[in-house]
């Protein structure tokens, strides 16, 4: 018992042994100098260990317990790069980093000797092939024009676009390339929620402006919505089509402050908020609290911007919530451009860990349902549907095209491409790539002409990519690709075309009373234009999750 005493404290033990040895050896010898003084403060230190009261395991190990500490501060450089798997996501795969790096510096991202996925596993999904292939679609046909009747200026988008990541959140340099990329290749650039900065209009790529709870750039002094500041900013030509922003997937339903520190007079200029005061992102709007009140300010910001696309992006909570605003549509006439479908995995400079991991409907599961509950409305026709999260390869793509999504938007893969590595630091103002940080010694790191190419190629080749797939099934455009063309797997000997895994309803089902799955019944009947809230309880033992009904084969 008294060795394993000893030898928690062997390590303190030995520095104070060679203290005293080069102490005595000192005199006249500059190298024993520097190790009586190296030995001594680790003496020092073990001897604090022992009676510091924070940390455990330092009392029992001193000195030497502060080695995993020191190891806990790599580790997740050593995991990324000595021992993740090429297919472990966290959340990217080193496979998905690796074509998104080929793709942006326009080399070669095939690879030699068949896959190294395993086809017989569980959720395994491909695109079926024809036996007469088509020639290859031309890639700058892939367009999707955004506007119904009621816009003025309907925009032709992209069908794989910059989704919303927000100067503030961004460096200067990230912004100013992405939107240089955008130009290059003629596809849009969300803003995100903090507002339309100097460096979005550098070199006068599409933007897609974000108008969240903030209302930043176009607010009052009390934080509300300025429809003079809004009118003056929107009709900018640069400016193609006006997002409004209900949830974000990485954290919906969450708020957020950008604490005073961090409020840069250019942060504080670009969104309208005083320098030195903490920034606020309500968790809701002001400008409406009812979905017949978010009609009316919809079909304001449509006449504002001089007749803009006008939508907005959500991600799926309560289904009854979203039912109330398509019933809301029905009621005033008033019928929005596009939805913008994010998902429970999107991703975010910072959010709480409970957010991230579990609010919010995954992506797919909440297209499906906005392209059900539209077409079930009568509504689909005259929509589009956008789609964001976690989507960074050409079947990526293919995959939400064919469940019903018109566009794609990305985040994080676009940001790959500007050089990020996945360091996971983004809420810390360190971001070793220049990338996520205000740090403008860091940002510097990133040399705008050279990311602007590569932010252009990743998108062109991500495209080209799609065109080739395509043609392989036998597919002209994007827009004919149906849910038959997917198969998943669902065990190692059954397969499910996606058409056949889950529910498509048919149009004005919900209005005739003539669908037949109970999750949509009950959420429709649940559902009232002048309230976001359920017009009853929801009853107990009853479907009401958009999810329910994706599991059953169709009748």
């Amino acid at each position: 018992m008294t060795k394993l005493r000893l030898g928690r404290f062997t390590t303190l033990i030995f520095c104070i042994a060679l203290f005293a040895l080069a102490l005595k050896l000192a005199p006249g010898s500059a190298t024993w100098q520097t190790l009586a003084v190296v030995f001594g403060l680790l003496s020092l230190l073990g001897l604090w260990d022992m009676v510091q009261r924070s940390h455990s395991v330092l009392r029992n190990y001193p000195v030497i317990g502060h080695i995993r500490w020191l190891v806990e501060m790599i580790r997740p450089e050593i995991r990324q790069y000595l021992l993740e798997s090429d297919e472990e996501a966290a959340p990217f795969s080193r496979d998905q980093r690796s074509l998104v790096y080929r793709r942006a510096k326009d080399i070669s991202s095939d690879h030699p000797f068949g896959t190294q996925l395993d086809v017989y596993a569980r959720d395994y999904e491909f695109i079926q092939h024809s036996i007469m292939p088509i020639t290859r679609p031309d890639p700058q046909s892939f367009r999707i024009t955004i506007g119904n009747d009621q816009c003025a200026q309907p925009y032709s988008a992209s069908i794989f676009n910059i989704s919303a990541m927000s100067f503030g959140s961004l460096s200067a340099n990230a912004i100013r390339a992405l939107n240089k990329g955008a130009a290059l290749g003629g596809f849009y650039h969300d803003t995100g929620e903090g507002s339309v900065s100097r460096y979005h209009r550098e070199f006068g790529g599409d933007i897609v402006w974000e108008v969240a709870s903030g209302y930043f750039g176009c607010r009052t002094t009390e934080g509300r919505f300025d429809p003079n500041k809004f009118a003056a900013q929107a009709q900018d030509p640069q400016i193609k089509m006006i997002e409004i922003k209900l949830s974000q997937g990485a954290k919906p339903g969450h708020g957020g402050i950008l604490p005073a520190k961090k409020v840069t007079p250019e942060i504080a200029t670009t969104r309208g908020v005083p320098l030195g005061e903490d920034c606020i992102s309500p968790s809701r709007h002001s400008a409406f609290t009812t979905p017949l009140e978010m009609m009316a300010f919809i079909a304001q910001l449509r006449e504002l911007s001089g007749g803009k696309p006008v939508g907005f992006k959500l991600c799926i909570g309560h289904p009854w919530e979203f039912m109330a605003i398509v019933k809301a549509m029905l009621e005033t006439g008033i019928v929005p451009d596009f939805v913008v479908v994010d998902g429970g995995e999107g991703g975010t400079g910072a959010a709480p860990v409970e957010f991230s991991d579990h609010i919010g409907v995954p992506m797919r599961e909440g297209l499906i349902f906005v392209r059900n509950v539209l077409t079930g409305a009568g509504l689909r026709d005259r929509i589009k549907i956008g789609v964001a999260g976690r989507l960074v390869s050409a079947f990526d793509l293919a995959t939400v095209l064919a469940m019903g999504a018109d566009w794609t938007n990305a985040a994080r893969g676009y940001m790959f491409a500007l050089g990020c590595i996945q360091s996971m630091s983004c809420h810390t103002n360190r971001c070793p790539t220049g990338v996520a940080t205000q740090d403008r010694l860091r940002q510097n790191a990133l040399v705008v002409p050279d990311k602007a190419e590569r932010v252009r190629h990743f998108h062109d080749r991500t495209v080209s990519a799609l065109a080739d797939m395509l043609a392989a099934a036998g597919v002209p455009h994007p827009d004919e690709l149906q849910p038959h063309h997917l198969v998943h797997r669902q065990t190692s000997t059954e397969l499910h075309q996606f058409g056949l895994q889950h529910h498509f309803l048919t149009s004005g089902v919900l209005l005739s009373g003539e669908c037949q799955l109970p999750s949509y019944v009950n959420n429709w009947a649940l559902a009232q234009a002048a309230s976001f809230a359920p017009a009853a309880p929801p009853p107990n033992g009853t479907q009401t999750s958009p999810r329910a009904d994706t599991r059953k084969e169709d009748a």
